[in-house]
């Protein structure tokens, strides 16, 4: 069958496509910006992408053509599609129909953490054995000399097998459940679609202001997943989390792990309730020590290269779940002690003169705030330079602009990218910010990003780390400004 996939390059359509060619499916598809590392992987994946969305890429007419949820009515292809009577369906209806319905399938959702927490539980899985499918929404990092590893995360997805080692079981999947929508004509959450046996939910805020009124509705959208989570399935979250106890309150039929991560400053708090629990033992959260209430004797230690505490919280979850398909505890760690992240979360992408620069996918206020906590613990003997791009939807609307300049105290100086037709005045959200905040510290708004190059050029020092943060290409900021910074 031909499958042409409006939006291909987006990071769930981009799995997606990669999945449909593993069922043996023609895969083409097209996007109005194809930028690495998608673009890339589906080209090495002999995936056909043209630029543009043009009439003409559904000439002949394709078996079925898969909508992503960047398209709209009133766009010329979609007109086509529909006055042409071509059949369609959604990149969620699709992953169900295909793949899903066969599963055991394991939901990673939340505002924040989904990518990294899908690729460490996957990661997990495929280490202790189980070949399990997974769907993850970014490129894996893989450091490993066992082939095997290599060969199943060189993509961002995976088919896997359909069945266990029994055959009378079904197969494991992994998928990253975003709960923005599935396409023009239903909007649904993506993972109202998946309908899992284990779910890890692990954080609730408002974001994707384009689509969800407030925080409410949102929740709404995730108590409809967990409305389909049967009762001999598993719910796996952060203890204390407000918005999570709140929509677990409109019904809940499936039993609750929660975790906790605990150190000294949390010993008189209700998290050491908590049936799991990961101890730092060390501050920046590059080793801890993992427990379970029902399993005393069976701790073990996470010794891994990955830093920050929301990175604990994404990898503590990610040993409940595997626990919860008969992973042990110590297999989980030792997993994960091998783990080595995936592209675009706190990235080393290029040490010139002893100047480190990282890229990081952050783009909401908590997001950013917890990169840079742990950049800061990780390399507390460097100056910290933040460059972010306010590219989400969210962010364009100026939802989070009062939270914007504080996200970013922890850097020693943040530069803001304001691009061309931003809807709002981030300048002067940044300038009023710092006049009357002492703590925000040295940040500064310019315009282009040629200008932001040429600041970094004249200001930064060898010993400094330079994290870029965007969810987009950022006009090619990154290797920009690795070939400045060698021309310096």
């Amino acid at each position: 069958m031909h499958i042409h996939i409006l939006g291909i390059c987006g990071t769930f359509m981009g799995s997606l496509a990669l999945l449909a060619r593993e069922l043996g499916h023609t895969v083409t598809g097209s996007d109005a910006s194809v930028y690495p590392p998608m673009s890339t992987q589906l080209e090495n994946a002999g995936v056909t992408i043209e630029e543009g969305y043009l009439i003409s890429h559904l000439q002949p007419a394709p078996d079925l053509v898969v909508v992503g949820n960047a398209m709209k009515r009133g766009m010329d292809v979609i007109e086509y599609m529909l006055d042409n009577g071509l059949r369609y369906t959604s990149g969620p209806q699709f992953l169900s129909e295909q793949v899903l319905q066969s599963r055991h399938v394991i939901a990673v959702a939340g505002t924040h953490g989904k990518t990294t927490t899908t690729t460490m539980l996957a990661w997990i899985l495929h280490y202790a054995g189980i070949d399990t499918g997974f769907l993850i929404g970014g490129v894996p990092l893989v450091n490993t000399t066992d082939e095997h590893l290599q060969q199943v995360f060189a993509h961002s997805s995976y088919l896997g097998d359909d069945k266990n080692d029994d055959s009378s079981d079904t197969g494991y999947f992994v998928i990253e459940a975003d709960e923005y929508d599935s396409a023009f004509f239903d909007k649904r959450s993506k993972f109202v679609h998946y309908r899992p046996r284990t779910a890890i939910l692990n954080n609730l805020e408002f974001d994707h202001a384009d689509i969800f009124a407030d925080l409410n509705a949102i929740q709404t959208q995730f108590h409809h997943m967990i409305r389909m989570i049967p009762s001999t399935g598993k719910i796996i979250m952060p203890a204390a989390t407000d918005s999570l106890e709140d929509t677990l309150a409109k019904g809940v039929w499936t039993p609750v792990w929660r975790t906790s991560v605990v150190d000294e400053s949390t010993a008189d708090k209700n998290v050491n309730d908590s049936e799991w629990q990961a101890e730092l033992m060390r501050e920046d959260g590059s080793q801890f020590q993992v427990s379970f209430a029902d399993d005393k004797d069976a701790t073990a230690i996470v010794d891994w290269s990955m830093s920050g505490i929301h990175n604990v919280n994404n990898a503590l979850v990610a040993v409940a779940a595997a626990y919860d398909v008969g992973v042990s505890i110590s297999t989980a760690c030792a997993a994960l002690s091998a783990f080595a992240g995936i592209k675009r979360r706190m990235e080393l992408i290029g040490d010139v003169n002893d100047i480190l620069v990282f890229d990081d996918f952050a783009h909401h206020p908590t997001a950013i705030t917890t990169t840079l906590d742990g950049a800061k613990k990780k390399l507390s003997d460097r100056r910290i330079w933040a460059i972010i791009e306010p590219r989400s939807n969210t962010m364009k609307m100026g939802i989070h602009q009062d939270s914007l300049a504080e996200s970013a105290a922890l850097a020693d100086y943040t530069l803001w990218y304001e691009p061309t037709g931003l809807e709002w005045g981030l300048r002067e959200v940044i300038e009023q910010a710092t006049a009357t905040n002492d703590a925000i510290g040295n940040q500064q708004v310019m315009s282009s990003v040629d200008a932001i190059i040429e600041h970094i050029i004249h200001h930064a020092q060898a010993g400094d780390a330079i994290v870029v943060m965007s969810n987009g290409g950022f006009e090619g900021i990154h290797q920009r400004l690795l070939t400045a910074l060698h021309s310096k």
